[in-house]
């Protein structure tokens, strides 16, 4: 979905984003994930404690690239795009990271021509229950 500002160009680069973020998921590609997201990326997600767990850039990239590579192909699920005056969008979209299926809401802003991930709210469909 877009606004009256945003174009097919721009919803087809933000969803491009969102797959190469999927797919380093699924590769272990800190480098990847480092490039696609802003300096102040910051993801939050609930336990089921009823508290949340907030981890910056540095955490994300870090946890990312101290794991294996997962076998097979990449499972994930873009459900929606909306962009919002070519400058903002939002993804919602699911993602398999074994042994856990997430629901992540991603917030994307475009700077010097580029997309960048800077907000991550995601929490898990299936698999073991996050802890806090």
């Amino acid at each position: 979905m877009m606004d009256g500002a945003g174009s097919a160009g721009e919803e087809a680069a933000v969803r491009a984003a969102a797959s190469a973020y999927c797919v380093a998921l699924h590769e272990a590609d800190a480098a990847t994930l480092d490039a696609l997201c802003h300096p102040r990326f910051a993801m939050s997600a609930p336990t089921p404690a009823g508290t949340a767990l907030h981890w910056d850039k540095a955490t994300f990239l870090e946890r990312v690239g101290g794991r294996e590579a997962f076998g097979g192909d990449p499972a994930f699920g873009i459900e929606a795009v909306d962009v919002a005056g070519g400058e903002i969008a939002h993804v919602r979209l699911w993602v398999d990271v074994p042994p856990r299926r997430y629901s992540d809401y991603l917030g994307f802003v475009k700077l010097g021509g580029e997309w960048k991930l800077i907000t991550k709210l995601y929490r898990t469909l299936s698999g073991p229950a996050l802890e806090g």
